[in-house]
């Protein structure tokens, strides 16, 4: 017999995985924040950025890393939000 924790009993779904499910329908049209139309997206400009990313730190750059994030870019982001709102 398989015995679990309150807290384990009381886990359920993410509502968000539920979402996405939804949206693989094709014939679905998602309003949903977050989730922009495919035909949208501005494959060339990426697959130059990937490029260049890949030849500049190549192996690290599709290595897991910590859930906050990139360091060198989070580092970036900051420089520019303390510099655009000029704290």
């Amino acid at each position: 017999m398989v015995m679990f924790s309150e807290e384990a009993k009381s886990l359920h779904a993410s509502d968000i995985r539920e979402i996405l499910k939804v949206t693989e329908n094709p014939e679905i049209i998602s309003f949903a924040g977050g989730l922009p139309a495919p035909e949208l997206f501005p494959i060339d400009e990426m697959m130059k950025v990937d490029v260049e990313i890949l030849k500049k730190e190549g192996r690290q750059a599709v290595q897991y890393s910590t859930t906050e994030g990139y360091i060198p870019l989070r580092k970036l982001s900051r420089a520019c939000l303390f510099s655009a709102n000029s704290f």
